[in-house]
Formats: structure tokens, C-alpha cells, sequence
């Protein structure tokens, strides 16, 4: 892919945190942007030139389908408050899959979570000892989406961006720099502060205009 050229990108979840960042980063380098929520009603103010904001079920097959056809790349910044995690990830990840196929796009982004990368070979963060358990269900639900896409056809070439395991900064202006790693969580300063909603978006939005990792679970953090 070209990164300069200007592309169609759908954004699931463009109502959240990183989602609706994401969709104004690519706005913001031209991109025409679909942005899917359950309700435009309740979409953050008002939608900005290049963008189209529609009504979609990210757990549809034929609404993925539908909303999907025509463009180059789709982000994944989903959640879905008050349905279990370990039965919304996967039907989401089942659903992209399957509709994309449909679609024909073949480049997915999507946003993972720091407590599902290895704290230890092999070993989750979520798994380890002492991990609260009132977080786990929602990480494990995320691990089992994971699991939906490395069994998912070749043609889709999809990633997964696993911020930092702390909150994010929700207020914190784009530098525009991260850092990506492995399936591991990366070494952080202690006193470095948290990672940025808007940078999370440029990696986002990087790799969906050039991709840089295929396949795979990737740890993303401050520069």
C-alpha cells in the first residue's frame, strides 16, 4: 500500500476512545472515513468533512459486508458495555472475518489489550499470579478474539495493537510516536507516563495505510 494515497477506511467502534481518534487521524491525512456505531445519534459531535457516520453491528456478518464494500482497510476499536466479554470478542471476530470475506477488504486493524500480551513466555499477563480478577474476564475475552483471527483464512491480513496494561491517556495531544514490539509486554521507565489515546491512533492508522506487521499480536507504546 501507498501510504500517501487516499484510501476508504472503516472504523468500527469509531465512537470510543480510540476509535473516534482514529477516524480523526485518518480524516486528518485525507482519508475518507466510514465511521460505524450502534447509534449515530449518540456519535461525539458533529461529523467532520471526509467522514460518514452509519449504523452498524459489528457482530453481523452482512452488516460488516455491507458497510465494508468499496474499502481499502477497516480499524477495529470495538466493546460492547453490558455483554460478556468472552461472547462479544469472538462473535465480533467471527463477524469481521466473515464479512470481510465477503467485501473483499483484506487489511484489519484492530485494538488488543496490554494485559493479554506475555508477561513471561507463553504467559498472559491475566494469567499470572495476583492479577485482579475483576479484569480478567475482560481480557480473556479479548485473548479468545485473538484465537477467532489466527484461525482465520490467509487472505485476511490482519493485526492486532495491544496498548500499554494501564488506562490511557484520554487528554494527552498527538506527539505521533510509539514504539511497537512483539507478542511481549514491553519494558517501560517507571515513571513513564501513560500512553496516548491520539498516538495509539497514528499506529492504528499507520498500519492501515502501510502495513508494517501481518498476523499477528503486537505490543505498541510510547516512543
Amino acid at each position: 500500500m501507498n501510504g500517501n494515497a487516499v484510501r476508504r477506511i472503516a472504523v468500527f467502534g469509531a465512537g470510543g476512545g480510540a476509535g473516534r481518534r482514529a477516524v480523526a487521524e485518518a480524516v486528518s491525512r485525507g482519508h475518507a472515513v466510514t465511521a460505524v456505531v450502534p447509534n449515530p445519534a449518540t456519535y461525539p459531535g458533529p461529523a467532520a468533512d471526509g467522514v460518514v457516520v452509519v449504523a452498524g453491528d459489528v457482530t453481523d456478518q452482512a452488516s460488516v459486508a455491507a458497510l465494508t464494500a468499496g474499502h481499502d482497510a477497516v480499524i477495529s476499536a470495538v466493546h460492547r458495555p453490558g455483554v460478556p466479554a468472552d461472547e462479544f470478542f469472538p462473535a465480533a471476530a467471527r463477524a469481521l472475518t466473515a464479512g470481510l470475506a465477503v467485501s473483499r477488504v483484506r487489511r484489519l486493524v484492530a485494538v488488543g489489550i496490554g494485559t493479554a500480551l506475555d508477561a513471561a513466555p507463553g504467559v498472559p499477563l491475566h494469567d499470572t499470579e495476583g492479577f485482579p480478577a475483576e479484569y480478567r474476564a475482560f481480557s480473556i475475552g479479548h485473548a479468545a478474539e485473538l484465537a477467532v483471527w489466527q484461525q482465520a483464512p490467509e487472505t485476511l491480513d490482519w493485526v492486532v495493537l495491544a496498548p500499554p496494561p494501564t488506562l490511557l491517556d484520554a487528554d494527552g495531544e498527538r506527539t505521533g510516536r510509539y514504539r511497537t514490539g512483539g507478542t511481549g509486554l514491553l519494558e517501560l521507565p517507571a515513571d513513564a507516563p501513560p500512553f496516548r489515546y491520539a498516538d495509539l491512533a497514528v499506529a492504528l492508522v499507520d498500519e492501515a495505510e502501510a502495513p508494517r506487521h501481518h498476523r499477528a499480536l503486537v505490543a505498541v507504546a510510547h516512543g
